[in-house]
């Protein structure tokens, strides 16, 4: 029997998780914003209708509004999608235009849109930081102990003392390395580097497809090798080694979004596998229902998802904005207006579309369309 975390604790916990990220975000734009002394005219959690505002000594105006998936800064001066110049800017008293956001050097301007990722990127280090110091880190030798008879690794011809040196040219420093690797990799073909008996060897091995099923009744196909490592090995992580450990979990969990990614566009992997906010909710619930620390460690991915997503090259997000102004500092002057007016209209209706397709496809993992179909017929 599956559990159901329940619809009010799956809001709750969809609440907790996106709210507060949300608002690191935008914080981290508005900060850096203020520091280089841009005026900052609007302070949004979520977009639509205002809900619930206030406006600050400074001008600012705080506030919630009734559709809280996502947020937003608005600085002074910034009139156009493309954040560029209006006519309407040029007529500004010329105190009031240094305010603005156009003004600033185009490294200052970088700076404050880089804020909003590299905000995500350091509150998942801290949580991630803090759970390391807790539970230690898994260092287990990337040692084969057993190979499972039967198993793709028993094929392949993998042997117990092997030692695993790499996968798919990246470098093994434990068998967590090699779970990371394997598992989102189902019957694909990889090459592997291990050291017998003194002497470095290759083999190519496809990982089995084995499904899991979660006490949620969510699937998964995971990559299985069949292979048992040495006794596992827990070290105890101190406050002064944390914050590299968690910058070094930090950027395993963005390489393995890196290769989800990469799979998904070069048709390795389903693009039904794409989900959105729906989903996140669903999850959210999920694990608030598991416990505080899963919980908890759930904020720290999705802030870094939060953060790689923004860091795409894609017009409307950071990274689109970031991606001009390093085009910008090369040519020591602006795209054109035109250009990225056009190119910034072409992202939102990327971002429009791909906001539908994963709503459906939320939609279809709830199994909402099989119901529909069911009454029709």
């Amino acid at each position: 029997m599956t559990e159901n975390p329940g619809i009010i604790l799956t809001i709750l916990a969809f609440a907790l998780v996106i709210g507060p990220l949300v608002f690191i975000h935008e914080m981290g734009h508005y900060l850096v914003g203020r520091f280089f002394g841009v005026h900052a005219e609007v302070f949004s959690i979520g977009f639509g209708k205002e809900i619930k505002g206030w406006t600050d000594r400074r001008g600012t105006r705080w506030k919630l509004a009734w559709m809280p998936l996502g947020g937003y800064v608005r600085f002074a001066g910034d009139m156009s999608p493309a954040s560029q110049p209006t006519q309407e800017w040029l007529t500004l008293p010329p105190e009031q235009r240094a305010r603005t956001f156009q003004a600033k050097p185009v490294w200052q301007r970088a700076l404050i849109v880089l804020a909003g990722p590299a905000v995500n990127f350091l509150v998942a280090i801290i949580i991630l930081a803090g759970l390391l110091m807790v539970n230690g880190e898994d260092r287990t030798p990337a040692v084969i102990k057993a190979v499972q008879p039967g198993s793709a690794a028993a094929q392949a011809g993998f042997l117990p003392g092997d030692t695993l040196q790499q996968i798919a040219g990246r470098d093994i420093d434990s068998f967590g390395d090699v779970v990371r690797i394997v598992k989102p990799r189902p019957g694909e073909l990889l090459d592997f580097q291990i050291l017998r008996g003194g002497r470095v060897q290759n083999i190519v091995a496809a990982p089995g497809v084995e499904v899991e099923k979660d006490r949620f009744g969510n699937t998964y196909k995971m990559g299985l090798l069949g292979l048992m490592p040495v006794e596992p090995v827990r070290v105890s992580i101190n406050l002064l080694e944390a914050p590299a450990a968690a910058v070094r979990q930090t950027g395993q969990i963005m390489q393995m979004m890196v290769d989800g990614l990469g799979q998904i566009i070069t048709g390795r992997r389903s693009v039904k596998e794409l989900g959105g906010p729906l989903k996140i909710a669903q999850v959210s619930g999920e694990m608030a229902n598991i416990g505080p620390e899963t919980f908890i460690f759930f904020i720290a991915l999705i802030s870094i998802n939060l953060g790689f997503i923004n860091l795409l090259p894609v017009p409307m997000l950071d990274g689109g904005h970031l991606l001009f102004y390093a085009i910008e500092a090369v040519r020591r002057k602006p795209v054109s207006i035109m250009a990225q007016e056009w190119a910034f209209r072409s992202g939102l209706l990327v971002l429009l579309t791909l906001m539908v397709f994963v709503t459906f496809n939320d939609l279809s993992s709830f199994g909402v369309w099989d119901r529909l179909s069911g009454l029709i017929g």
